[in-house]
């Protein structure tokens, strides 16, 4: 058990029978008053983000994940397999549980599956991935009166915004925190 104002980002702690990671910490202190922690975490069960204050002095109990290397197989159509790369084991996840990762996803690609005792909690996506471009708008010339951006579909089935001089058919490198256009592969 640790003091609440000893939490740093990338923490993860059970409350309440949830499981959340820190994902931003706020100390404030006033002159006549303890010091309160308000906390952005993401509740790992749910995937819903919200903010929480605790007094100091509260105390809070933090886990431990267990963090995986597993190779994503396949799509069998309610949910995804993935493969341990050590035991060949092969554990299915349901789709609604990883939507906004099955949007990063391609065959054979290696991922980290964390869990906590037993349960499968998701996936931690790498920060930047590269895909490929399968269907862009052709640019239209003169278009160049601020930042100029068309829309492209990737492999997967995302919709980025990229410049106007990428062109269909190339790879390119794809945020994973906010799905937006990094650069070219």
């Amino acid at each position: 058990m640790i003091n609440v104002t000893e939490l740093r980002p990338g923490n993860y702690f059970e409350e309440d029978g949830n499981i959340y990671q820190v994902m931003d910490v706020l100390l404030n202190k006033t002159a006549m008053r303890k010091m309160v922690v308000k906390l952005k975490v993401r509740n790992l069960r749910t995937g819903s983000v919200t903010e929480m204050s605790r007094n100091s002095g509260y105390g809070i109990e933090t886990i431990r994940l267990d963090k995986r290397q597993m190779q994503y197989l396949y799509d069998n159509g309610d949910a995804l397999v993935f493969m341990d790369q050590e035991t060949y084991d092969q554990i299915e996840i349901a789709k609604n549980r990883l939507e906004w990762e099955l949007q990063f996803l391609k065959g054979d690609e290696i991922v980290e599956v964390t869990s906590y005792e037993g349960e499968i909690l998701g996936l931690n996506l790498p920060a930047k991935v590269t895909l490929k471009i399968t269907k862009c708008e052709p640019a239209v010339r003169g278009d160049t009166v601020n930042k100029a951006m068309k829309d492209a579909i990737l492999e997967t089935g995302l919709k980025v915004r990229v410049p106007l001089f990428i062109e269909e058919g190339e790879e390119i490198i794809v945020r994973t925190d906010n799905g937006d256009y990094d650069g070219r592969a």
